[in-house]
């Protein structure tokens, strides 16, 4: 098990939580309109959709190590070419209409288990996420460092919830991302072609014969 394996799971998750996306706008309103207690019920719930989507991600990420390395930058590939299409999708963004009222939620601990849960994006976004961020230490990947793997990124997780919930509701914070919402996103959109980039860097050469055994 090697730091930098341990350190890109912990940014992994990190990331996945931090970029905005679907589930970051929904915290931001709730934040906004109901307070900081109501947007940490909400990431308490929805950090049970990130465990469940992070673990499975892992788990192809690991079995795709153990069938071959070929498959590892087969599946890195992929997830490049991926990450670079909802990169591209997001620095392409239209800027949503102003003036929407923010909509109150009664129960934000069941809403946001619901929203991580079910989710569509979750295990694209994580799989493409942590394999670009684990690729670079294929080799020390196997079964026995998934649990690890699941703590670490379980750390990467709470981190990240901790900032968010320690941002959302300041009026500051909210008038900031109001006025620059379309940046914020494309800003997103440039990260996630850089993580593109990355996975690519580290599954092309395996693909060519480049790398060494």
């Amino acid at each position: 098990m090697t730091q930098s394996l341990l350190f890109g799971a912990f940014l992994a998750a990190l990331f996945y939580v931090l970029i905005p996306g679907p589930a970051f706008l929904q915290l931001l309103g709730i934040g906004a309109g109901q307070g900081r207690k109501a947007g940490a019920f909400f990431m308490m719930g929805h950090l049970v959709g990130d465990l469940i989507w992070s673990s499975l991600a892992l788990i192809a990420i690991v079995g795709a190590k153990t069938i071959g390395t070929f498959v590892f930058d087969l599946l890195g590939l992929a997830c490049g070419f991926y990450l670079a299409w909802i990169g591209w999708g997001a620095v392409n963004a239209k800027p949503k209409a102003d003036g929407q009222a923010l909509v109150m939620v009664e129960r934000p601990f069941r809403r946001g288990l619901i929203f991580g849960v079910t989710n569509p994006k979750g295990y694209p976004v994580a799989l493409a996420t942590f394999t670009a961020l684990v690729a670079g230490s294929a080799g020390a990947l196997d079964f026995e460092a998934l649990p690890v793997l699941l703590g670490v990124s379980f750390v990467g997780f709470v981190t990240a919830d901790i900032i968010l919930i320690g941002i959302i509701g300041a009026g500051a914070v909210r008038r900031f991302y109001r006025a620059h919402e379309r940046l914020i996103v494309r800003c997103s959109g440039v990260l996630f072609m850089g993580f593109a980039a990355q996975a690519l860097w580290h599954a092309t050469p395996g693909l060519i014969g480049w790398r060494k055994a």
